[in-house]
């Protein structure tokens, strides 16, 4: 529902313009508006004061019409400006071009480790402040960056005063620059008709008035959407324009891709995208009646937002216009969608139709009478797959251009006639689908985009499957694109045939006698325990244990131990390996979830014990000849928590946590040599190995073992997180493949 700017902010907005438009005249009315004062007087006639009065009433509520309501993305009825807008910031134009290739962006990136592909480096400033500080302002952004919202909010800002937070006395003008498609460009003449219509007085020698006093802001919005046949002249138009009027201040808009640093007088800025106390602040602008403050549902929105299942949406999140596509959903649901594959369809589809068609330039027109939404689509998922086969996010432009010709080429229902420049140009420009982030760099707009497309690319082929479960299946970085072809596989199998593939693989990596050993321990070990945890949870906190016990083992006993206990050589190799193995951390809930959910309450306490499993994990003493006291407390708590779930059949936690206890008094002091602190060490594991009934040769492994055990957990969890993202799995399949899962059965000789 709109929230119209209130009957009191109408009337302080116009007393503000007509003060401004009365001083205008003043300050000229010696020469040419004589007509306008009273007779033998310096003041403007009554009759003027009232038709000033009249025209900035009707400038106000024709500026709030055009350009304060805000209706995209069908959305059931449109909303005020002020009431979702969220101050932007900026970066510098030269953020734009520090980098000379797409292969410095990609190795810049790599070496982040982010999932946002643009980069947010540099200092950013408050938008506000810089158009505040800068006569001519360039704001340059990708589609659905929040450009032209800026520039209105900038506008309603200035009709507010002086005395508000634009900081200059202007009327405001604001023009579309898509409308100069025909004959000369006369912007003098398309502000002279803005006055005009609302009725000034004499529009004509007011406009002029006003120019030469520098009383405007004049806002150009879109640049970008100028037809190419008048872009030239545009240009050229706004250029002596500017030069003929600089007193006034200039705000103009373009997208990145369109733009070639046309105007010498402005300062490029770049808007920066929403960081997370900007999406926070929209969401809470968004979700603002009394019915959303009753129900909090801002804060639910937020909550849900930041949860690890929602960073794909999140990663969305980062652009207003999809954020508001986020706000509508959960608006309509109260949830995001639990399948991510539909709500990444639905935005990669809001960009290809719905925001190009309320966007449509007419030069691009030609290119999208040819090129239809799924021939569109059919060629961005066999770019994005192919480059994501090459581990490959950015690109140049000829390597874009050469796979959209091959692929017109190849296609013998595309059209003939189109041109693979233009069409990357109409891609970048008007949809924002491919962005150039550098001087000849382009990614898509969002990873998940690309990921999207990739996993739609392997379901149109699913001969491409089996390779693509050979050689990715533990590559972290197609981890997502593994969930989304689960979420996007069709038919009556569903994702079986991924997740059998995914087995089939699995199987490989259990592929020595002691990897083998562990796993026959870890299922002995936890066979017919106590507690009725799922079996898979049951094995999973075994592994995971033996695993931990083995990687601070390997850490102690370094042939240099000292240089273990300074945390270089030997713990950077462990950390190669630390972000898959943390994922294996909450497998014991995740496999809760496989087992009846209507236990609700052993769910829970699968829940909890994965938590405090994770939180007292063993790793985390990886100094314990360093600090052999704090490794016994945690050692001791990690005890107790295991004996408390019961989860062990064979092991002896009660004479672990006694065995423990005693040693309190036996931790050696500083001034002791190493050789005491490794012989304490030694006994403070040999305690757990006896009580675990782990034979410590068993639990020793190779660095190769170590890396395929964690292949092997990562794997598991992935195939979980698969069956969880389907839309269908047959029961019969999964409780096959449950059965087997970290079990020997499962390990198949090569």
């Amino acid at each position: 529902m709109v929230d119209p700017l209130t009957a009191a902010a109408i009337a302080a907005m116009t007393s503000v313009l007509k003060d401004l438009a009365t001083d205008i005249l003043k300050d000229s009315a010696k020469d040419e508006v004589k007509g306008f004062l009273s007779r033998g007087s310096k003041q403007i006639s009554d009759g003027t004061q009232q038709q000033l009065f009249n025209a900035s009433r009707q400038y106000v509520e024709t500026y709030q019409e055009r350009h304060c309501i805000l209706k995209v993305l069908g959305m059931r009825e449109p909303v005020s400006l002020d009431s979702v807008y969220t101050a932007v910031r900026f970066l510098d134009g030269d953020g734009l071009r520090q980098f000379a290739s797409a292969q410095e962006m990609e190795q810049a990136f790599r070496e982040t480790r982010s999932r946002r592909l643009r980069q947010q480096e540099g200092k950013k400033q408050e938008g506000l402040a810089v158009a505040n500080a800068k006569p001519y302002l360039m704001v340059l952004g990708a589609p659905g960056a929040g450009k032209s919202t800026f520039l209105r909010k900038m506008g309603l800002e200035a009709l507010r005063g002086k005395r508000q937070q634009f900081q200059h006395r202007c009327i405001p003008v604001f023009i579309e620059l898509k409308r100069l498609n025909t004959g000369a460009i006369n912007l003098e003449q398309v502000i002279v008709n803005e006055f005009e219509t609302c009725g000034f007085p004499d529009a004509k020698g007011f406009t002029r008035k006003a120019l030469n006093q520098g009383r405007l802001l004049i806002l150009l919005d879109g640049l970008d959407e100028v037809p190419t046949a008048q872009l030239t002249q545009a240009i050229q138009a706004i250029q002596d324009f500017v030069d003929r009027y600089d007193k006034n201040r200039y705000i103009a808009s373009c997208r990145i891709a369109a733009y070639r640093n046309n105007f010498r007088r402005f300062s490029d800025v770049t808007m920066a995208e929403f960081e997370d106390d900007q999406i926070e602040r929209f969401i809470r602008n968004w979700f603002r009646s009394p019915t959303d403050y009753q129900t909090q549902k801002a804060e639910t929105c937020w909550t849900e937002l930041q949860k690890p299942q929602a960073a794909g949406a999140k990663e969305l999140a980062h652009t207003p216009l999809l954020l508001t596509f986020l706000c509508l959903v959960y608006d309509r649901s109260l949830s995001f969608p639990s399948n991510r594959s539909v709500l990444y369809r639905k935005a990669l589809r809001i960009l290809l139709e719905e925001w190009a068609a309320e966007k449509c330039l007419e030069n691009q027109r030609q290119i999208y009478e040819g090129l239809s939404v799924e021939l569109e689509e059919s060629l961005l998922s066999e770019i994005a797959a192919k480059g994501f086969a090459k581990d490959q996010l950015f690109f140049s432009q000829r390597e874009i251009v050469d796979r959209i010709k091959t692929f017109l080429a190849s296609n013998l229902n595309a059209p003939k006639h189109l041109d693979g420049e233009k069409v990357l140009e109409a891609i970048a420009v008007q949809q924002g689908i491919l962005v150039e982030r550098a001087e000849d760099a382009y990614s898509f707009s969002h990873l998940t985009l690309q990921e999207h497309l990739t996993a739609q690319y392997i379901v149109d082929n699913p001969e491409n499957m089996r390779s693509l479960v050979a050689k990715h299946l533990t590559n972290d970085n197609w981890r997502e694109v593994f969930l989304l072809i689960a979420g996007l596989l069709p038919g009556s199998k569903g994702a079986d045939p991924l997740l059998l593939l995914m087995e089939e693989q699995v199987r490989l990596l259990i592929n020595t006698p002691k990897l083998k050993a562990l796993l026959q321990w870890s299922e002995n070990a936890t066979l017919g325990s106590k507690e009725n945890y799922n079996p898979v949870a049951k094995r999973t906190a075994a592994l995971v244990l033996a695993r931990d016990l083995d990687r601070a083992l390997a850490r102690n006993f370094d042939r240099d131990l000292e240089r273990a206990l300074t945390r270089d050589r030997d713990l950077a190799r462990a950390r190669d390996l630390e972000r898959a193995f943390a994922r294996a951390h909450d497998l014991a809930d995740l496999a809760c979830d496989l087992a009846d959910l209507a236990r609700d309450l052993a769910r829970a306490r699968d829940l909890d014990f994965a938590r405090d499993l994770a939180d007292r994990d063993l790793v985390r003493a990886r100094d314990l000849a360093r600090d052999l006291a704090l490794a016994l407390v945690r050692a001791l708590a990690l005890a107790r928590e295991f004996e408390k779930i019961k989860i062990f059949q064979s092991a002896n936690f009660t004479k672990l946590v006694a065995d423990l206890e005693r040693l309190q008094s036996q931790v050696p002091g500083d001034s002791q040599p190493i050789e005491a602190r490794q012989a304490f060490a030694n006994r403070l594991y040999q305690i757990w190995f006896d009580a675990l009934r782990l034979d410590r040769e068993t639990a020793t492994l190779s660095n190769t073992e170590a890396k395929a055990l964690a292949n092997y957990l990562y794997a598991c969890e992935l195939m979980v997180r698969c069956k969880e993202a389907a839309v269908r799995v047959s029961p019969q399949t999964w409780d096959a493949i449950e059965g087997r899962m970290l079990t020997v059965a499962a390990a198949a000789d090569r």
